[in-house]
């Protein structure tokens, strides 16, 4: 596919409202993506805030996720270097505890082949939350969240599995000493090697 064709399918991707008559608001696809990208994150679908700027992980998620990946906004938002491709693109909605709902299911099954087709230079593949690891590892996946991270080194050196870098998951960092010991160090590694090709 060309440069021009790639980009004719995002623009494609941003005026997508087959999930229209099911979200609480007007649909705003949000991904970032370029041909050249050699870094993909995949995480769920876009929060409030995400829908509001357009931009993926203008959060506090997004803070710790860089910290996570040792790299800044700068970096992260290279889309040359790094895409960004959510499970679902659009804001789900919140559920009635207030919290978001999981990304809707038409969404990936239309346009992940098609876009990721075209995504030929990515060498690491960052899996962020149960979704992105249940769609991209299929049966490779463990029972849970936990038991697929602590078997991060079984998925590489091409996929890293992630719990989502929610504040709401302070207590399962603290609960996984694991993950910021071993993990986060080779992961900041592998990110460096990979931006730095």
């Amino acid at each position: 596919m060309s440069r021009t064709r790639f980009d004719a399918l995002l623009t494609e991707i941003r005026a997508c409202r087959v999930c229209a008559p099911q979200l609480p608001h007007e649909p705003r696809p949000v991904l970032r993506a370029r041909r050249s990208a050699r870094l993909v994150i995949v995480g769920q679908a876009p929060g409030t805030r995400v829908h509001a700027s357009g931009t993926p992980f203008t959060d506090p998620s997004g803070d710790r996720l860089r910290s996570w990946l040792g790299i800044d906004s700068e970096t992260f938002y290279d889309e040359a270097r790094i895409a960004i491709v959510p499970m679902g693109f659009c804001f789900p909605g919140l559920d009635a505890n207030g919290g978001d709902l999981p990304p809707r299911k038409e969404c990936a099954p239309l346009w992940r082949e098609k876009l990721f087709a075209e995504l030929k230079e990515i060498k690491l593949t960052l899996l962020v939350g149960q979704y992105a690891q249940a769609w991209h590892l299929k049966d490779r996946r463990k029972a849970t969240l936990t038991e697929t991270v602590k078997a991060w080194r079984e998925y590489g050196p091409d996929h890293v599995p992630l719990p989502h870098p929610s504040w709401r998951n302070n207590a399962w960092v603290k609960k996984n000493p694991w993950f910021e010991a071993e993990l986060l160090p080779v992961l900041r590694r592998r990110v460096a090697k990979v931006l730095a090709d």
